[in-house]
């Protein structure tokens, strides 16, 4: 035995003496870190460490620098954006936890990243492979079924589906593809079974698997020192307080897959580090999300996925979004605290451009109020724009009459605005910036359309201004907000088809509820004939039905049964915010 111990101990120090000397060689920026070649193969029972450094530091990636600056969470301060391919950035970014209705506080990260994404693609010509997962299954979730006495799938699937819409009204482009936690469960099995054989996760006898944070030693805080930090506090089976759950065991009345270690479901931040890596693998350019998932859940995902890939940096940049606040709120809008709006009541104040223009006016970094006054600053800005468009093109029609028109100082400031918005946009997306050099392009247009009661001789300059409108339409629509929209475009009204469907299922469902009622063959010489009874493997057919009639009720659909037939109706309804004493 002591003989085994000294041999583990010895193998220990090889190894990390080796990876020492394959750091010194790679990055370990892309792909896994130990080749075939220089991997030492040891059949004893020892932690298998990844590549390690003396501390967190970090790397600049190797690839193509895109000229770009972005504060990166990683190391507190802008840096010079590089991609691992040219003209491409993966990007993945936390979708929502779908139990109730999006808010302003979502909103606000959303539109914002989807203004960075345009900037990225429309402006510098980078193609953006974006992936976003929807979290549908959650201790939230189950709880809320539970008080809605309705199935989590069906709950998560009505409030997936709003979030879509609201952000279809906000005008945020769908991202590459959604990806939902319940349809990736066997990758995140194969993903957890990864990390424990590398040693950095443990089960137990409760059937949970926890990462073990001690295993990666002083990299565990890339985001913030986690000294003093505590996980999950209602887990008792832990080794270290800060140890997180990779997989929890299951509980009476809870959803629930089979896995090596028993019954359970995933724990919330190792959806995110399989699905990422799903797609992506062991390198990723951009990770996205709003700064209260900075820690644990972001730094938790880089723990897991460098364990299980090995490698030492997995995700390059890490962007966050500031707080949405309530005006003379110190804390977020948030669902748990119930001091949110929700953004279909929102758009029935507002219009989806006055809030991306109210999204535009602070740095995507920075906390916001959401307030009337700070939601006016927006409709102005808008308004004094949409003004100096009706008046630059009546000049151009020539129903505008001025005095001579500046021309070369049109010119000019044309061309400083542009390159100004340029500079501001490639220095970490600096979007207010950008907006005061429009308006001061603006202020400057306006100074030369200064109308006269009567016209002279003097040459008109059409042309500057067309100019000017085209590009300033063309900028704002880059970033999402469109001069000539005066309202957001209705989803076409599909009920026929929706009437078409439910009556082919209903159909369906009775036909299947018909077969499984016919009645059971009476035995011959069993005596006096006894009432027909379903047969009993057909049970579950019977059960099968009437949870989908119980299933379709939340979604307006309801079916009647009147013996073997059955009727049903369509019934339209809203989805209403909860009622609470605060006003909110």
């Amino acid at each position: 035995m002591y003989n085994i111990k000294m041999l583990q101990n010895a193998a220990g120090r090889l190894m990390r003496l080796n990876d020492a000397r394959l750091l010194q060689r790679s990055q370990c920026g892309v792909g896994h870190c130990f080749s075939g070649r220089n991997r030492i193969a040891l059949n004893t029972q020892f932690t298998i460490s990844f590549c390690t450094r003396a501390e967190n530091k970090w790397e600049r990636p190797k690839g193509y620098d895109t000229g770009l600056k972005t504060f990166n969470s990683l190391t507190k301060r802008k840096e010079q954006l590089v991609l691992a391919k040219e003209g491409t950035a993966t990007w993945y970014s936390c979708g929502p936890t779908v139990y109730d209705h999006a808010h302003l506080g979502h909103a606000c990260s959303y539109v914002r990243f989807d203004i960075i994404q345009r900037i990225l693609s429309r402006v510098f010509g980078i193609n953006v492979i974006h992936v976003m997962v929807i979290t549908d299954i959650d201790d939230k979730i189950i709880k809320r079924s539970l008080q809605e006495n309705i199935s989590p799938t069906v709950l998560a699937q009505m409030y997936e589906e709003e979030f879509k819409n609201d952000m279809l009204a906000l005008k945020v482009h769908p991202p590459s593809v959604y990806m939902r936690v319940t349809e990736n469960i066997p990758q995140i099995i194969a993903f957890v079974q990864g990390i424990i054989r590398n040693g950095h996760a443990y089960a137990t006898n409760r059937g949970n698997v926890y990462f073990d944070v001690r295993s990666i030693g002083n990299r565990y805080g890339k985001l913030r020192d986690s000294a003093g930090a505590v996980g999950e506090a209602e887990d008792s089976d832990k080794k270290d307080p800060r140890d997180f759950t990779l997989w929890k065991g299951s509980k009476p009345r809870e959803p629930h897959w089979e896995s090596p270690w028993g019954r359970g479901r995933p724990g919330w931040h190792i959806e995110c580090s399989t699905i990422a890596s799903s797609v992506f693998g062991s390198q990723l350019d951009i990770h996205s999300g709003g700064i209260d998932l900075a820690f644990p859940h972001h730094e938790n995902e880089i723990a897991q996925c460098e364990a299980y890939h090995r490698c030492g940096q997995w995700g390059n940049y890490f962007l966050h979004s500031g707080h949405l606040h309530l005006k003379g709120s110190v804390e977020k809008m948030s669902k748990s605290l119930k001091n949110y709006i929700t953004i279909k009541d929102f758009l029935q104040s507002y219009s989806a451009n006055e809030f991306r223009m109210f999204c535009l006016l602070t740095k995507y970094r920075s906390a916001i109020d959401y307030s009337d006054a700070n939601m006016d600053e927006a409709r102005s800005t808008l308004a004094s724009i949409s003004a100096f468009s009706h008046d630059s093109e009546s000049y151009m029609k020539g129903q505008l009459m001025c005095q001579a028109v500046e021309e070369s100082l049109l010119w000019e400031r044309l061309a400083a605005t542009q390159a100004s918005v340029q500079t501001a946009l490639a220095d970490d997306f600096d979007t207010p910036r950008a907006i005061n050099a429009i308006m001061s392009l603006v202020r400057h247009g306006n100074r030369q359309l200064q109308a006269v009661t009567k016209g002279d001789s003097s040459s008109r300059s059409p042309a500057v201004f067309g100019a000017i409108l085209s590009y300033i339409r063309g900028f704002l629509d880059v970033l999402g907000v469109g001069l000539l929209d005066r309202q957001v475009e209705q989803i076409a009204d599909a009920s026929g088809t929706l009437e078409n469907v439910v009556e082919q299922l209903a159909r369906f469902r009775t036909e299947v509820r018909t077969f499984a009622l016919s009645p059971d063959d009476p035995t011959p010489g069993e005596g006096p004939p006894r009432r027909p009874r379903p047969h009993p493997d057909r049970e579950p057919l019977l059960k099968a039905c009437d949870a989908l009639r119980r299933d379709l009720a939340p979604l307006g659909v309801h079916i009647k049964d009147r013996g073997t037939s059955s009727t049903w109706e369509i019934i339209r309804q809203k989805v209403e915010p909860e009622k609470d004493g605060t006003g909110a």
